[in-house]
């Protein structure tokens, strides 16, 4: 979380380093991988009744993963693009390679003092661990948001939030005992 915090608040006067802060910053909020991240294109946003969404397809799994786009990662796509300007095939955010983009997260995290190894794909996890378990998303939405096949998979995530689980049931100890008197 504050890894995340400190990520979305750096500023750099090299524009590759803030390229490369955006667009991992997306991926946190969104989940999507790299390869997802590249090929989206401007038909695969959606604005609905209930706010604006990416309806797409994952290119390793073909699963849909249909996303809604929080303000931050809205704020990145208009930073870079005007999307009623683009055309349905139109990709929408751009991104380099994705070996330049580890190369770059390297030298990010050592700017931001984060001490773990940043790869694109930590962006993933922190999605569904950071951004939505912790925050009380249930599995089944993360696990479609994420495109993956079976549940099995999104639970790997579930056990690095177990300490959240802990917090939560010091919260429903304290509202327990505050609502039932203790059996004598």
């Amino acid at each position: 979380d504050i890894e995340l915090k400190s990520l979305i608040e750096f500023k750099s006067e090299f524009d590759r380093l803030n390229k490369v802060r955006d667009f991992f910053v997306f991926s946190c909020f969104t989940g999507l991988a790299y390869i997802d991240i590249k090929q989206l294109k401007r038909k695969e946003i959606e604005e609905m009744e209930n706010g604006i969404w990416i309806k797409t397809h994952r290119q390793k799994t073909g699963n849909r993963s249909n996303i809604p786009l929080l303000k931050i990662p809205l704020a990145i796509i208009h930073k870079y693009v005007k999307l009623d300007a683009l055309s349905n095939d139109d990709l929408v955010l751009p991104i380099m390679s994705n070996q330049k983009l580890n190369a770059y997260l390297k030298e990010l995290a050592d700017l931001c003092n984060i001490q773990k190894e940043l790869t694109f794909h930590v962006a993933r996890h922190t999605f569904a661990t950071t951004v939505t378990m912790t925050f009380g998303v249930p599995m089944e939405s993360v696990s479609k948001m994420l495109g993956h096949k079976k549940i099995a998979t999104t639970q790997i995530y579930a056990r690095i939030v177990d300490s959240k689980l802990g917090e939560d049931m010091q919260i429903l100890s304290r509202k327990i005992d505050n609502r039932f008197s203790t059996i004598n």
